[in-house]
């Protein structure tokens, strides 16, 4: 089992910055990487980014690149959501999770452990 812990959001500007963060504990070494979902009201669950934990494997959604950056500390088992140049279209719960097998970039339904999730709002 690895537990997940979502924090950093808040709301937000458009046009402002937030930088989210994401703790993993327990069985750690089985996570292959992890991944950023968010999900607005009445939207399916969208991939946002994802990393491996050797940092050599990196995925962004289209709607995000070149805006946001994930990153990740080992030693802390933290991987980071770094989100700049934020639009109201950005606003939702954002989640991370992380699953045991490569394929980071595919839908949420592949990834075994989830946050609870962090509400982000970017007023307008």
């Amino acid at each position: 089992q690895v537990q997940l812990v979502e924090s950093g959001g808040g709301l937000v500007q458009a046009g402002g910055s937030l930088r989210l963060s994401c703790v993993a504990s327990g069985s750690t070494f089985s996570s292959y990487g992890v991944g950023w979902f968010r999900q607005a009201p009445g939207k399916e669950r969208e991939f946002v980014a994802a990393t491996d934990w050797g940092g050599s494997i990196i995925y962004y959604g289209d709607s995000v690149k070149g805006r946001f950056t994930i990153s990740r500390d080992i030693a802390k088992t933290t991987v980071y959501l770094q989100m700049d140049s934020l639009k109201p279209e950005d606003t939702a719960v954002y989640y991370c999770a992380t699953k045991t097998s490569p394929e980071l970039r595919t839908g949420p339904a592949r990834y075994d452990y989830w946050g609870p999730g962090t509400q982000v709002t970017v007023s307008s």
